[in-house]
C-alpha cells in the first residue's frame, strides 16, 4: 500500500467513525446523510440528497458509456444501546450501529471516491445511501420509498451490497451460492377478550391469557408443522395487553415474524399461525385477529455474479462459500429487481477473539474489514465496467 493508500484508508476509517457516533434511527439519518454528502462533495461529486426523506444518490461517470453499477448502503442504525464504553460510542442515547451500518456506508463511500478520482475508461458506478432498513412491523421499507422516489435507473448492469458478518474474521469474504438473506413476513395478532375483575374471572375472557396460549402454540406447532429439511425461524418479539394486576386484559397483542427460503414453507407457516390463532379463539371464546404486513422477499445472488465474486475477490481477501442461508432479512432483495445481484458477507471479528451478534448491544467490528469493503466493492464494479460478469462467456467490446 502506498503512502497515498494509507492516507486515504485513515480517512475512509475516520469517516466510519464519525458515522458511528452520529447513529440514527430509520428515516431520521440527517446529520449521518450531512456527513456522507459532504464527504461526497469533498471528493467532487454531486450527490443528490434528500432521497426518500434522507437517502443520497452518488454518481461517477466514466469517459465513454459502458455499464452501470449500483452500490448500496444503508444509512440507519439500530434501537439498542451501546455497552462498550469507548471513543467512538454512539452519541444518541438508546441507539447504535449493532448491524455494522455505518461500515457499509463508509466503504461504499470509499469505493465510490475511488472511482471519482480515477474515473473509469468506460461506464458508470452510482452509490446509494438507503435510509431505514431496519424495518419494524407495520413500517415502510425504505428500499421501498426510494424505488418509489424515482431517482433510481430503470436497471442496471450490477447491483451490489454487502453486511457486516461477525462469524467471520476480518480479512474474509463469504458468498452464498444463491440465498444470501432470508424472507420474511411480520405479524400482529390481535386479542379482544372482556375485562373482568380479578377475583371472578368466569365473567371475563382474560386476553393475556389467550396471547400467551397463542404465542407458545405457535412455536410448539411450527415444530409439527415443519419437515426435517425446511429453514424456518419464527419469532414472537413483542406482547401488550393488560393494564391492572386486579383486572382480566380486555385486550392483548403480539408482533412476530416468520423467516424462511422457501415459498411452500412460507406459505404453510403462515397457515400455522392463522391455525392457531383460530384454535385459542374457539378453545377461550374470544375474538382474535391477524394482520400481515412487511413481506420481504429473499436476497438471491445471480449466478453470474456469484461467479465474478469467486473469481475477483480472492485478490482481495480470503473468500469462502457460506455454507447455510442465514435467517437474517434486508430489503436489498428489493433493489434485486433492478438488475444482476450480489449481496455478500464482510467478516468483522478480530481474530481469535469470539464476536457478538448483530443486533447486540456489544456488537463491534475490527477496523481492518473497513479496507478490505471498499477494495472489495471497488474490484467488482470494475470487472463488471470491464463486462467480465460471466467469465466464461465474456461479452463484446459494447462498441
Amino acid at each position: 500500500m502506498s503512502a497515498d493508500d494509507a492516507s486515504f484508508l485513515i480517512g475512509i476509517r475516520s469517516l466510519r467513525r464519525t458515522l458511528h457516533r452520529t447513529a440514527e434511527l430509520r428515516f431520521e439519518e440527517f446529520r449521518t446523510a450531512d456527513a456522507l454528502a459532504a464527504v461526497l462533495r469533498d471528493a467532487g461529486l454531486e450527490p443528490i440528497t434528500g432521497v426518500a426523506t434522507t437517502g443520497i444518490l452518488a454518481t461517477v461517470e466514466g469517459e465513454r458509456p459502458g455499464p452501470h453499477v449500483l452500490l448500496r448502503a444503508d444509512l440507519d442504525a439500530y434501537p439498542v444501546d451501546e455497552a462498550a464504553e469507548h471513543e467512538i460510542r454512539s452519541a444518541t442515547q438508546g441507539v447504535s450501529h449493532a448491524c455494522g451500518h455505518d461500515v457499509h456506508m463508509a466503504a461504499v463511500a470509499g469505493a465510490l471516491i475511488r472511482f471519482a478520482q480515477n474515473p473509469p475508461e468506460r461506464g458508470t458506478v452510482s452509490a446509494l445511501f438507503q435510509p431505514a432498513e431496519e424495518v419494524p412491523y407495520g413500517k415502510r421499507s425504505g428500499a421501498e420509498a426510494v424505488l418509489e422516489a424515482g431517482v433510481l435507473a430503470p436497471s442496471y448492469d450490477a447491483v451490489v451490497g454487502l453486511h457486516c458478518w461477525p462469524s467471520l474474521e476480518a480479512g474474509v469474504i463469504g458468498i452464498d451460492d444463491r440465498i444470501a438473506m432470508a424472507a420474511k413476513d411480520a405479524f400482529q395478532v390481535v386479542v379482544r377478550g372482556r375485562s373482568a375483575h380479578a377475583a371472578s374471572p368466569a365473567e371475563g375472557r382474560d386476553a393475556v391469557v389467550a396471547i400467551a396460549a397463542i404465542v407458545t402454540g405457535v412455536h410448539l406447532a411450527v415444530g409439527r408443522r415443519r419437515d426435517a429439511g425446511d429453514i424456518v425461524a419464527i419469532n414472537v418479539g413483542t406482547i401488550v395487553g393488560g393494564s391492572s394486576q386486579s383486572a382480566l386484559a380486555a385486550s392483548a397483542s403480539a408482533t412476530g415474524t416468520i423467516r424462511t427460503t422457501d415459498a411452500a414453507v412460507r406459505r404453510r407457516m403462515r397457515e400455522v399461525v392463522a391455525d392457531v390463532c383460530d384454535g385459542v379463539a374457539r378453545q377461550f371464546d374470544i375474538g382474535v385477529d391477524v394482520h400481515w404486513a412487511n413481506a420481504m422477499p429473499a436476497v438471491e445472488n445471480d449466478p453470474r455474479m456469484v461467479a465474478l465474486g469467486r473469481r475477483v475477490l480472492p485478490s482481495v481477501a480470503e473468500v469462502v462459500r457460506m455454507e447455510d442461508a442465514p435467517m437474517t432479512t434486508d430489503d436489498f432483495a428489493l433493489l434485486t429487481a433492478l438488475g444482476p445481484s450480489l449481496y455478500f458477507k464482510l467478516g468483522v471479528a478480530t481474530r481469535g477473539v469470539p464476536a457478538a451478534p448483530l443486533h447486540a448491544a456489544d456488537f463491534t467490528v475490527d477496523e481492518e474489514c473497513v479496507g478490505v469493503a471498499v477494495e472489495a466493492l471497488a474490484a467488482l464494479a470494475t470487472s463488471v465496467l470491464a463486462e467480465r460478469t460471466d467469465p466464461e462467456t465474456p461479452k463484446g467490446d459494447g462498441k
